[in-house]
């Protein structure tokens, strides 16, 4: 199975589950109308304006079809970079808008089967006729939910597909792509694919395409940062020491004896507890590819403060650049927000990790020490009361 139709309130075509079981990280899939009558959140124009914004990680992309040369321009970029541009073969994307637009960011509640902080962001690229980024791959689960217009998506689903990548262009582009699959995707049909599919995109008409993507360190990313965490626990007095050498390994050869040796300095590296992992790869990955710094308010509301809002109908959300995730270990709750650990309950804890609100009547069932939790957070920023 490589294309269905969903139905009625099926995202995913089947039950999350199913799709868990059978599609993730296993083959790709195709759903036509995973959501039905959708109109996109954000406009080209919006988007144009978001590329502009200092503090969005945007690209444009423009293809000169005859030479098969590629040019590639960072953001923020000027405004009048759009009144220059031709009217096929050009891409513009930027990342994180989810972060950056409140209409854009409710869509990943239709994610809420995958653990949150598995989700990356959302990227949404404009197209312009022919407008493209080239055969290519990513190392990440992706689902591609077209917004506006229409876009042929080809893929290679076959067995180890090359990957070799061109040297003349800036972009990862791949030097031979055969594809196995082709579609046209309209509004609402959507498009997965684990990691290490080439794929290719071509608007037909001018499109917009919505980028669901998934955080995906790599071992030497994760390797790094432990190693890192690591050596900071460890005292300066632990070194490599050598009581034992002999003659033999004074001339500068690396013996049997040395190698030991390094592997028994390395030993701490091998010791580290279910505890200490939990801690160290939640606050890894809350923080991994972080798009912002959050910073507290000018003027933290006090609890009475708080309370009132709330009481007069306002709610608590997370900033749109908080991550959460959180664990259990021996009856403890362990809370990460942007690599930052806060011990509560387990019941604040999920309520904040599926980025769901706080309203008067969940406050009002908080514990004193929930509520505090709460009211720290809210000083700090990461909660931030809306409009009643």
């Amino acid at each position: 199975m490589i294309e269905i139709t969903a139905g009625a309130g099926q995202l995913l075509g089947m039950p999350p589950e199913d799709f868990l079981r059978d599609i993730w990280q296993k083959r790709p899939l195709l759903i036509r109308r995973a959501l039905p009558d959708f109109s996109s959140p954000i406009s080209p124009d919006e988007l144009a304006g978001l590329a502009c914004e200092e503090g969005t990680l945007s690209r444009l992309i423009v293809h000169d079809a005859a030479s098969d040369e590629w040019q590639v321009r960072s953001g923020p970029l000027p405004e009048n970079v759009f009144a220059n541009l031709p009217e096929r073969d050009w891409t513009l994307l930027v990342q994180d808008v989810d972060k950056w637009d409140e209409d854009v960011a409710p869509l990943l509640a239709h994610f809420r089967f995958l653990p949150g902080w598995r989700v990356d962001d959302i990227m949404v690229s404009f197209a312009a006729p022919d407008g493209s980024v080239g055969a290519h791959v990513d190392q990440y689960d992706v689902f591609l939910l077209q917004g506006l217009g229409r876009r042929r998506w080809q893929i290679d689903a076959g067995e180890n597909p090359p990957q070799d990548f061109r040297e003349d262009v800036e972009l990862k582009l791949l030097r031979q792509f055969t594809p196995t699959h082709e579609w046209v995707l309209e509004p609402g049909d959507m498009l997965y694919l684990p990691p290490g599919v080439p794929h290719h995109g071509v608007a037909l008409d001018p499109c917009l395409t919505l980028s669901v993507g998934m955080r995906a360190p790599s071992h030497a990313e994760l390797l790094v940062d432990l190693a890192d965490t690591l050596a900071e626990r460890l005292p300066e007095s632990l070194r490599y020491h050598d009581p034992d050498l002999d003659l033999a390994s004074a001339d500068g050869r690396i013996d049997a004896a040395v190698l030991r040796r390094a592997r028994a300095a390395l030993a701490s590296f091998q010791q580290i507890d279910d505890a200490a992992l939990a801690d160290w790869f939640a606050a890894f990955v809350t923080r991994y590819r972080s798009a912002g710094q959050i910073m507290p308010p000018p003027r933290p509301p006090s609890p009475a403060q708080l309370e009132k809002r709330l009481h007069a109908g306002a709610g608590l959300h997370l900033h749109p650049l908080a991550r959460c995730a959180w664990h259990a270990e021996a009856g403890a709750v362990a809370l990460y927000i942007d690599g930052e650990r806060f011990d509560t309950s387990q019941r604040l804890s999920q309520h904040l990790s599926q980025r769901l609100s706080i309203d008067a009547a969940f406050y009002e069932n908080l514990t004193q020490e929930e509520r505090e939790r709460v009211q720290q957070l809210a000083k700090r920023g990461i909660l931030a009361l809306s409009h009643a």
